[in-house]
């Protein structure tokens, strides 16, 4: 049996393989709440049998979402759509995990296949940014504002209450998004974050917010698994980086965040990365070898073979896999049939594997 195909046992979850899905914004929500098109796009991974399937960032207050056909769990209305959802994954043996977030200073955009342009807070899809400080993403962005102290621990309230929904709503992995330039990451980066109170300047005041959150949605969970995902580095002199990414991983460790899911960038536009296949493994490797932490590597990894050599190499525990379930929905059979595994199909698509 190659490593792909072992089950991952965390504390309270078994993964029946360690491919997952990784969260991938579909901007089809109305109103933040769930569509025919997310069943769809995420019941096929179910029926492909990927170990475990991340919800796309889901916004924990309206103004959170990135556009305005963002998934939101800021009300009660919107649990029992995403109870459908979670339902049909386990029914066919997959583990359903949602990804919390607030876009801080890069919400209120257009859609991504229209352009990527930013709403003012007077356009009929804008609003009013927020971020740590008062300073935009590009420069033809409307300027975020400055989040107080209260609007700050009424955020954390908001991530707890969300987590209470998901709770609800069935999904038993709770992760926290705090990487791609949102803003948790914003908090964490010295580029994003200028502020001189409690909450910026050194790395123990710009990671606790993020610990703030963590401490608050722990308190909702009993048997759901808490991970986090970061941006390992923001590819940038004088941004966040993986010495610091290692470090709060040793705190989140003990604060009881059960996996770390590493990507790296997204906070700045003068970012510079050297994308190729397995750009972002040696920050994974780092992580969970040095934070003795699972570990999950995403980043242009598209065969079998290449998420198996990942393990083997021990720079990571599980895979996850963005694009490539855009290209091929059920890429398990795919990566069981590269590295000749033999694994169950979905009853209905049993016939196929001859």
């Amino acid at each position: 049996m190659s490593l792909l195909f072992t089950p991952l046992q965390l504390k309270n979850q078994k993964l029946q393989n360690r491919i997952v899905v990784a969260a991938m914004c579909q901007y089809s929500a109305e109103n933040g709440y769930a569509t025919p098109w997310h069943f769809m796009h995420l019941g096929q991974f179910a029926a492909g049998k990927a170990g475990a399937i991340i919800q796309e960032a889901t916004a924990v207050v309206p103004e959170g979402r990135i556009s305005y056909k963002d998934l939101g769990l800021w009300e009660d209305g919107q649990i029992a759509k995403l109870k459908e959802i979670t339902s049909f994954i386990k029914s066919q043996g997959s583990v359903p995990g949602i990804q919390l977030a607030h876009a801080g200073r890069k919400a209120s955009t257009n859609l991504p296949w229209i352009n990527r342009d930013q709403f003012g807070p007077n356009h009929e899809n804008g609003w009013q940014t927020v971020a740590p400080s008062a300073l935009a993403f590009h420069p033809s962005d409307h300027a975020p504002i400055a989040l107080s102290i209260t609007e700050i621990n009424d955020l954390i309230v908001k991530f707890k209450n969300a987590t209470t929904r998901a709770v609800k709503a069935g999904y038993e992995i709770i992760e926290i998004h705090g990487a791609h330039g949102y803003l948790i990451h914003q908090f964490l980066s010295p580029l994003c974050n200028n502020r001189t109170d409690e909450y910026g300047g050194s790395f123990e005041n710009r990671i606790r917010f993020l610990i703030e959150i963590i401490k608050a949605v722990k308190i909702e969970l009993s048997t759901q698994s808490l991970w986090v995902r970061l941006s390992a580095t923001d590819w940038a002199e004088g941004g966040w980086n993986l010495d610091e990414t290692v470090a709060l991983c040793k705190i989140l460790k003990d604060l009881e965040v059960e996996v770390i899911d590493v990507s790296t960038g997204g906070a700045v536009r003068e970012q510079k990365i050297d994308v190729k296949p397995n750009y972002q493994v040696p920050f994974a490797d780092a992580v969970k070898n040095k934070a003795q932490i699972t570990t999950g590597a995403v980043g242009l990894i598209t065969t079998g073979k290449q998420a198996e050599d990942i393990l083997q190499n021990k720079q990571a525990d599980f895979i996850l896999i963005g694009r490539e379930f855009l290209r091929n929905p059920h890429f398990v059979y795919a990566c069981a049939m590269e590295l000749n595994q033999d694994i169950p199909w979905a009853n209905q698509y049993e016939r196929g594997k001859e």
